[in-house]
């Protein structure tokens, strides 16, 4: 399996011919990432994790299945007849790739904010992506986690933890758009301090074996 990191929190996976998206956000050049995909995971109906315009134009191009909580249904429009909802605690294959669900809320902004619905996804049983929360799968051993690194709803010392707590042998930078160059150098090496395993920030377009 293939995972190439686009810009903030969106992957592409190539797996056994077939090509998984998650997270093509509007920060993320998700027409490229979206090109000749399979199936899209969605954790969380926020614009930087789902640009529509760009889903919808994939999903008028070719068949694509498309995973999500239940909130995205008043939020695709035309392309929400590709969505098949989906809770933490369940199990299936997208694009070839097994892929299990855990979470259920996005973290919290601030007690003013509504707290959406967010699902993160495990695949393969080997790669992690939480989405916008913090939270730890209970079941499996993660080999590959990419961790929310920055965004209005974290704390550093949470996220340290997070990975801790996931314990995985090595970590990637994600959800890390907002930040520029000086912040981005800041937490690289409070990272590769702290977390606890293999940390890297990968550089958009960077493709890993997983």
């Amino acid at each position: 399996m293939q995972v190439t990191k686009y810009a903030h929190s969106c992957l592409r996976v190539e797996h056994d011919g077939g090509v998984l998206v998650v997270d093509p956000g509007v920060f993320s050049d998700p027409a490229t990432a979206l090109d000749g995909a399979d199936a899209v995971l969605i954790t969380h109906e926020h614009p930087d994790h789902v640009d529509v315009e760009a889903l919808t134009r994939a999903v008028a191009r070719r068949p694509v299945t498309v995973h999500g909580p239940a909130s995205l249904t008043a939020l695709l429009g035309d392309a929400v007849e590709t969505l098949t909802v989906v809770g933490p605690g369940e199990s299936f294959t997208a694009a070839g790739v097994p892929v299990r669900t855990y979470g259920g809320r996005h973290a919290v902004i601030h007690p003013d904010i509504p707290v959406v619905d967010n699902v993160g996804y495990l695949l393969n049983e080997t790669v992690y992506h939480p989405g916008d929360s913090l939270v730890v799968p209970d079941d499996v051993q993660v080999d590959t986690l990419f961790a929310p690194i920055h965004a209005p709803w974290s704390k550093f010392s949470e996220v340290v933890d997070f990975i801790r707590a996931a314990a995985p042998r090595r970590a990637f930078a994600l959800h890390d758009a907002l930040l520029n160059t000086n912040g981005l150098g800041v937490l690289d090496r409070q990272y590769t301090a702290l977390s606890g395993t293999e940390y890297r920030r990968l550089e958009p377009g960077t493709r890993i074996d997983a």
